[in-house]
């Protein structure tokens, strides 16, 4: 309680005075609009040159939106369309509230009033964000359903346990074949990775092939994954569990058929 800060000190309460300070004082003082076009010059060349900083942070090899395999295909997918989907809402109600804003007619008597309210709240306001927030969930009720792992007779198994700071996979076919920070995959087939922990929770994550997924300590968690090319796909520990969290990752290679089956006769490292 000692922390909180007493009622007049609220940050919200002080950056409201400080927008109606700003407002009044550019009404009142005649080169304030001056200084504020060179403040919009500035804040233009400040975002021109953390833009290319802010992209850099969108690399392709941890990118959700750079599918690999159908799993990251249905989430990349279900990305855009819940961005769409807040998109149209968050454009659709700032043009209310626009509008709102603009001078109305004369007064109108109570019963136009009233319709008129109701127009906008029931028929603008609930009748489209309710519709659209219903089409999203029910989208992605059925991507979700899609993504649920089911059994199968061509379904590799693999077992992946992280701990502080490294990952071991064994693999079902292959008995006593254990591999440290690659996990080997074939490609073009579903696999199952059986996901724990030795010590504290992880998170396993490939983003290019699939969600993420923790790893619990005495509990396991499976994950199906699956590539559509053969090639090295990053994966990261996304969950804080210490000091090296930071350089925690791994990587899934995935072979193709005869690699896999070299691999599982010992030859491939």
């Amino acid at each position: 309680m000692q922390r909180v800060p007493p009622e007049g000190d609220l940050g919200f309460g002080r950056i409201i005075a400080r927008v109606l300070r700003d407002r009044v004082h550019q009404l009142v003082n005649p080169g304030l609009p001056h200084l504020l076009r060179h403040r919009g010059l500035s804040l233009r060349v400040w975002i021109a040159a953390t833009t290319p900083l802010s992209l850099a942070g969108c690399e392709e090899r941890l990118s959700a939106v750079h599918p690999a395999g159908p799993a990251a295909a249905d989430i990349a997918t279900l990305w855009w369309v819940m961005l769409a989907g807040a998109t149209a809402i968050f454009l659709f109600v700032m043009a209310l509230l626009v509008l709102a804003f603009r001078r109305g007619p004369a007064p109108v008597s109570a019963a136009a009033e009233t319709r008129r309210e109701r127009f906008w709240i029931m028929g603008l306001g609930l009748g489209f964000t309710f519709p659209v927030l219903a089409a999203l969930l029910a989208y992605g009720l059925v991507v979700g359903e899609r993504l649920h792992t089911r059994p199968g007779p061509e379904v590799v198994t693999v077992r992946a346990e992280g701990r502080q700071w490294a990952w071991s996979f064994a693999y079902a076919d292959a008995p006593g074949r254990m591999t440290e920070g690659i996990l080997h995959i074939p490609a073009g087939r579903q696999v199952d990775v059986a996901i724990t922990s030795a010590d504290v929770i992880h998170s396993f994550w490939v983003p290019r092939l699939a969600g993420k997924l923790d790893a619990i300590p005495g509990h396991v968690n499976v994950l199906r994954i699956e590539a559509w090319a053969p090639g090295d796909y990053a994966g990261v520990s996304a969950e804080y569990n210490g000091t090296a969290y930071l350089g925690h990752g791994f990587t899934v290679r995935a072979h193709d058929a005869a690699g896999w089956a070299t691999f599982l006769a010992g030859d491939a490292p």
